[in-house]
């Protein structure tokens, strides 16, 4: 049987990129996968090739900034499935690039909304289901662990985030829930399009890895999350794993 058999899982931001990669890992780990994306079709596509892999899946469009639209999100996935045992915290926009002398209302209004404000909407809605042995995956960032320059609205989002993970982990160990985050490094579409206009920061991004490639969205990234929703992670919590060729080393 597989590991996640009879298992229900959101992923936000399953439409492309990391949250596709995690929403196949899953579905072929037994989940029923419910891929929410503010784009309904890109959900649709995930959902195609989970149910293609031999999985059970369906997509929910949903602005993750709205904190009613989540719920309702969240009561669908319940009215589908009957409970949620698994939140993937994966969606999040930004403007990057961008001098932090730059930076407007609306950049930092875009972060916080999609990232911390999010993650923490899906988790408020999701907690009654997932008392008992449920289980939470957050996506940081290694530019969050580097500050990288340009990043001035994405990085303390992300940093949030681990605040949010950390704290999530001490408040909900008593209720049987683990909450852990990753630090992924996978070309999503925006990274693809950035770095097929800007080679060279493909290359530089290659060149401070220990292992030097991109990482695969499923067979790394999506692999790692099932490994922390499943229960040989049963005694993990309030962790970040990274997962980037050793881009970035959090000790």
């Amino acid at each position: 049987m597989s590991a996640l058999q009879g298992k229900t899982a959101i992923v936000t931001g399953g439409g492309g990129g990391i949250g596709r990669g995690i929403s196949l890992a899953l579905g072929k780990e037994g989940a029923s996968v419910a891929v929410v994306d503010l784009d309904a079709a890109t959900a649709e596509a995930t959902v195609a090739q989970v149910v293609d892999s031999g999985g059970k899946a369906f997509a929910l469009a949903c602005d993750i900034r709205d904190s009613a639209a989540v719920d309702a999100a969240v009561a669908a996935v319940v009215d589908r499935f009957g409970t949620v045992d698994i939140l993937v915290n994966n969606a999040m926009a930004a403007r990057t690039h961008v001098p932090l002398e730059e930076v407007t209302d609306e950049d930092l209004e875009l972060a916080f909304r999609t990232g911390p404000f999010a993650s923490v909407y899906f988790m408020r809605a999701c907690f009654p289901h997932l008392k008992g042995g449920g289980r939470v995956v957050n996506l940081r960032s290694g530019s969050e662990i580097q500050g990288l320059p340009g990043y001035g609205s994405y990085v303390p989002a992300k940093a949030a985030v681990g605040g949010l993970t950390r704290t999530a982990a001490r408040e909900w160990g008593a209720h049987g829930i683990t909450v852990n985050a990753v630090c992924p490094f996978a070309l999503s579409p925006a990274a693809q399009a950035h770095f097929e206009a800007r080679p060279e920061d493909l290359a530089s991004a290659l060149s401070n890895l220990s292992i030097k490639r991109t990482g695969d969205p499923e067979a790394d990234i999506g692999r790692a999350v099932a490994f922390l929703v499943g229960p040989d992670a049963d005694f993990i919590t309030g962790c970040t794993l990274m997962i980037d060729g050793g881009g970035s080393f959090l000790g």
